[in-house]
């Protein structure tokens, strides 16, 4: 049975933890959004969108760019020119085949 702790120190966990896969995330550059989408359904830029919609559920107005900003540590366009390699036919087909709704 886990240890019980109160929502304040579950929410600074859970913030440690996002922090922590964020930041793994960003030393991770080898590892691109396709393959993580096709391996573990989702990306960096999944956790984009959901801090965007955690935003919002707090009544903050932060846009999806300004997000992706939080989350790959520089503009998107800056981070996908220095590190997103061209997919593959098959990371592509495997994408199709599995990731239908995103």
């Amino acid at each position: 049975m886990p240890t019980e702790v109160d929502q304040q120190t579950q929410t600074e966990l859970e913030a440690a933890a996002f922090r922590t896969l964020v930041e793994h995330l960003r030393e991770r550059t080898d590892v691109q959004n396709i393959d993580l989408m096709n391996l573990a359904g989702f990306c960096r830029n999944c956790l984009s969108k959901w801090y965007t919609a955690a935003a919002g559920e707090k009544g903050l107005d932060l846009n999806y760019e300004d997000a992706r900003e939080i989350v790959y540590g520089m503009p998107y366009g800056e981070w996908k020119e220095q590190h997103q390699k061209q997919a593959s036919p098959e990371q592509v087909a495997k994408f199709k085949e599995t990731n239908q709704e995103h």
